[in-house]
């Protein structure tokens, strides 16, 4: 057989292998009262383990290995740590362990226990010539409840894992929970093309600096612009040379140094994802929300959440423009939903899912999960995929949660550790 030690702790953790008459390798009959708590550390694979082994109940650990000779080549008669192991389970007996004491370590092997229909299904999940993820032939049929839970469990490591990086900023932030949103608003505006030179302008123009110039429109633009490195040119237009004159003051005032300039991407992009655009409407939004951060708290109703940012209104002076002193066909360049929404996934779901884990209020991580359920699905090859496979994202909880599970387990075929593949393999 072809298998990994993994599988080998699958298969004890869930006791599927034949249990009729077993005996150690020495033939001391066997009884399994309690096979542990698996352990995915350094250490003995299962611990608290009740085995009765002939007449004599231990309580203790368990050690899984393909081979019994792994356990000299692992070291483990050295190792403390593995004292205390009651029984050794294997898949094949190849020479016994002798402990220190003389005594030889209590062995099962499950060579010819291991059930062939659960082998073969364990091998072409892991092993076969799937195209898209290794269960693309039985994921389409599994029940709802199965999905569902999977989801909400996979979603949530999604959100704890993303969740790090706002502790972290937030730290580095002094705790203040303002600018941290505001940084990482500001990354996602500029989605995963211009993110960083988003997040540098953010970091580079706090939001202190932007509220003293709150009531005046034309000095948050320029603040915007000019740190984002688009007002060093000379303009043939009133409305950027205003701005260059306003930045020009500003940035002397506080000591301002722009972003550079090239960081910013305009390749192989709709005009309406330009930079510039990006940009107006991130601007429009500091000009009519501030203390962002105290509204999306306050704010329990979602159609209001996505009119915070979708109602936003940008200057005239893009509406016939893409770029600076480039006139162009005349057309909106408001946010749009899709574009709201997209900030309501990546930025206000998380942050509110972050701010009820780090203050442990489970209202908050509540609020982010329903935010989450209420927006569409997201678009994209990965869910594509699985739509063809017969799983459909009919919100962003889903879509999330399919793209963690593509990206962390289904990548890996980490089918063992995934509800789905065990579902599947333990089907009759």
């Amino acid at each position: 057989m072809l298998f990994t030690e993994d599988f080998l702790h699958y298969i004890w953790k869930f006791r599927l292998f034949e249990r009729t008459d077993l005996q150690t390798t020495a033939g001391e009959a066997v009884e399994i009262l309690a096979t542990g708590t698996h352990n995915t550390d350094s250490g003995p694979d299962f611990g608290n383990a009740r085995i009765k082994i002939g007449d004599t109940l231990w309580a203790g650990n368990v050690e899984l290995h393909l081979s019994s000779s792994d356990w000299g080549k692992h070291n483990h008669s050295k190792d403390q740590a593995y004292y205390n192991v009651v029984l050794h389970v294997v898949y094949r007996d190849d020479e016994p362990v002798i402990l220190a004491d003389g005594r030889q370590m209590p062995t099962l092997e499950l060579k010819d226990r291991i059930p062939d229909d659960l082998y073969n299904r364990y091998h072409n999940l892991v092993y076969g010539n799937q195209t898209v993820i290794p269960c693309e032939a039985s994921i389409g049929k599994l029940d709802e409840f199965t999905l569902r839970t999977w989801f909400t469990r996979i979603l949530i490591e999604r959100l704890e894992k993303k969740s790090a990086a706002v502790i972290t900023a937030l730290g580095l932030n002094r705790g203040d929970w303002e600018e941290t949103f505001y940084q990482f608003l500001a990354a996602n505006f500029g989605f995963k093309t211009n993110a960083v030179p988003f997040e540098l302008l953010a970091k580079s123009l706090p939001q202190n600096i932007l509220a003293k110039h709150k009531n005046n429109t034309l000095q948050i633009e320029a603040l915007i612009f000019g740190q984002a490195g688009f007002l060093n040119e000379d303009f043939t237009d009133e409305y950027p040379r205003k701005l260059k004159t306003e930045y020009e003051f500003l940035s002397r005032k506080f000591n301002l140094k722009p972003v550079d300039n090239h960081l910013w991407k305009f390749m192989r992009m709709r005009p309406l994802n330009f930079p510039t655009v990006r940009l107006a409407q991130f601007a429009a939004l500091v000009v009519n929300s501030s203390h962002l951060f105290s509204k999306v708290l306050d704010i329990k109703d979602i159609k209001s959440l996505q009119k915070l940012f979708s109602d936003v209104k940008v200057n005239t002076y893009w509406d016939d423009h893409y770029q600076f002193d480039k006139p162009s066909k005349s057309a909106s360049k408001n946010m749009g939903q899709s574009s709201a929404d997209l900030l309501l996934l990546n930025t206000l779901a998380l942050f509110l899912f972050s701010y009820g884990k780090h203050n442990q209020q489970q209202y908050y991580i509540d609020r982010s999960l329903k935010l989450l359920e209420s927006l569409p699905g997201e678009n994209n090859n990965i869910i594509a995929d699985f739509d063809s496979l017969g799983v459909k994202a009919n919100s962003a909880f889903e879509s999330q949660a399919l793209l963690e599970l593509k990206n962390y387990y289904c990548n890996y075929k980490k089918c063992l550790q995934c509800s789905v593949g065990n579902k599947i393999l333990k089907l009759a």
